[in-house]
């Protein structure tokens, strides 16, 4: 929950905000047909295809490797009266949309949403944005800016949406992670967090926008706005997040605000030392550090190397751990093995040893 005291946030007007009046033209841009849900315990747990690992053949050359991909998820409503969480993964995000562009090379898309306010943002953006990156004009040869636009387009949308329906109004962070070859481009707008297991290392993919970190403090004092006991002016817990337009001061149609919906990006190139992904909304990581987290992974993918049973290890730990918020996490692997144990190094026994004019010394000193 990223909302202080949410029932008591006053709301404003869309017109207030200065939209168009045209609502047609906004909304065009998006395909809201597809609006089913998959039928789990809770309408928001996810949308998404059953994980299948690629046909792609493993390479042991860290030059040549290709990823062989399993994934998993799961999602817990917590200490919450209210499941807010959700996400998405789709092991070929062209084919998903019937789309041709990418030919015979499959990116996949993966994503966690963690509502805030109401379910109304989160359950929006999962369900148009990956069509949104798909349908732009630079799909798939600019992934970075298509990426970036569609956040963007994304929260736009949305905010033409709550126009219409003001019951949606709400907000969600956004992080996803596309996988296309050996590269892994994560896009993050809020406080979920992606990391990455290297060698057993804890690779953080993303960074937390909160109002105390130090640069997105200067970026919203810069765009006007302000920091009031760690509350984004006063209301909200991070400082990027989309939707939220009914929230007075965060945004603006014209001007911006403070409140971005741009993600940060991450990209990095995928080696044969790297093991897996874990995207966890905020309440896991209320409880787990990062290294942690990929500790705990891999002692459970050794015991049973099931990734979605691993995905439940790690929510069932947080609540162990006391989390109080919405859990959800998704994993993605790069191999079918579980990652090899940890060979710790350790030294040579070292032998001291006193010569004989230190030990006449000792003994005259221990004597008196």
């Amino acid at each position: 929950m990223c909302v202080k005291d949410a029932e008591q946030v006053s709301e404003g007007l869309m017109e207030e905000k200065g939209l168009p009046s045209n609502n047609n033209d906004l909304l065009s841009q998006v395909d809201f047909s597809n609006n089913t849900h998959n039928p789990n315990s809770f309408p928001l747990e996810s949308i998404c295809e059953n994980s299948t690992i690629s046909d792609r053949k493993q390479m042991i050359s860290n030059n040549n490797f290709v990823p062989t991909l399993r994934s998993g998820e799961w999602s817990d409503i917590g200490g919450r009266l209210h499941m807010e969480d959700t996400h998405v993964c789709i092991p070929d995000l062209a084919m998903n949309f019937g789309s041709t562009v990418c030919g015979d090379e499959a990116i996949s898309f993966y994503g966690v949403f963690d509502g805030h306010g109401g379910k109304g943002a989160a359950q929006f953006v999962r369900d148009h944005l990956p069509r949104i990156i798909v349908e732009d004009a630079d799909f798939p040869l600019e992934l970075e800016k298509v990426i970036t636009r569609s956040f963007v387009e994304a929260d736009t949308a949305f905010a033409k949406s709550c126009f219409i329906e003001s019951t949606l109004s709400s907000g969600t962070t956004a992080l996803t992670a596309m996988i296309f070859g050996r590269s892994l481009l994560v896009a993050n707008a809020g406080d979920c967090r992606a990391v990455l297991s290297r060698c057993g290392v804890a690779i953080e993919m993303s960074k937390d926008h909160r109002p105390c970190c130090a640069n997105e403090r200067s970026r919203v004092e810069s765009l006007g706005g302000f920091v009031d006991d760690g509350y984004l002016n006063g209301q909200l817990g991070v400082t990027r997040a989309l939707g939220d337009w009914h929230i007075k001061g965060l945004k603006e149609w014209e001007k911006g605000g403070p409140l971005s919906a741009e993600p940060e990006l991450k990209l990095t190139t995928l080696t044969n030392e790297d093991e897996f992904l874990i995207i966890g909304s905020d309440g896991i990581w209320d409880v787990f550090r990062s290294q942690n987290a990929v500790d705990f992974a891999r002692r459970r993918l050794q015991e049973h190397n099931s990734v979605k049973l691993c995905c439940k290890d790690i929510v069932n730990e947080a609540k162990k751990r006391g989390a109080m918020d919405n859990l959800t996490v998704v994993m993605v692997c790069f191999h079918t093995e579980p990652p090899a144990p940890m060979v710790v190094q350790r030294s040579s026994r070292v032998r001291r040893c006193i010569s004989a004019e230190g030990l006449q010394s000792l003994k005259f000193l221990l004597q008196g």
